[in-house]
């Protein structure tokens, strides 16, 4: 089964045709319509495929989008606050190469040791967190200058040199 990437999430309904607002993380403006298909989660753990008639990027991190049978504010109000998946090679090639959640399945490297696959990049305000699963445990691994080391694109690794202590916290 193809690899898909969640990239943002529906946030408003815009006008009166359906047009939806997606809010995302490829960390530059695409207007989503040159994609096979794009997946909404309507339901924890089920994706359902949408095919897009019409985008325009409104900036960065924002698209409007209409939707193939989303024609009016009722089916669109349906489809608020659910969350956007692209496959995986529709991902890449949208994506910008220095948009945090490229990051995704990149291995860590951290304190001399291989921590695993990054599973979730969480973007927050002043902060990016890598998810990663370390020996069953969720841990969460703060990403800026003090421990970003290096990111090889070509071995899909980051190599991190993490607090004293971090990983303590997690995995006891």
């Amino acid at each position: 089964m193809e690899e898909r990437i969640r990239i943002g999430r529906i946030v408003a309904v815009h006008g009166v045709d359906g047009t939806l607002l997606v809010q995302h993380n490829l960390g530059k403006a695409s207007p989503l319509r040159d994609v096979r298909a794009m997946f909404l989660e309507l339901a924890p753990g089920s994706l359902i495929p949408y095919f897009a008639i019409e985008g325009k990027a409104r900036s960065d991190s924002e698209t409007l989008l209409r939707l193939e049978g989303v024609d009016t504010p009722e089916k669109a109000r349906t489809l608020l606050r659910k969350a956007v998946w692209l496959p995986e090679p529709d991902f890449r090639r949208l994506a910008s190469r220095s948009a945090p959640i490229t990051l995704l399945g990149y291995r860590v490297l951290a304190s001399g040791r291989d921590l695993g696959p990054v599973q979730e990049v969480i973007e927050q305000p002043h902060q990016v967190l890598l998810r990663l699963d370390v020996e069953g445990r969720e841990v969460l691994l703060p990403v800026h200058e003090g421990t970003l080391r290096r990111i090889d694109n070509r071995t899909r690794t980051v190599e991190m040199e993490l607090p004293d202590g971090l990983l303590d916290v997690y995995l006891g």
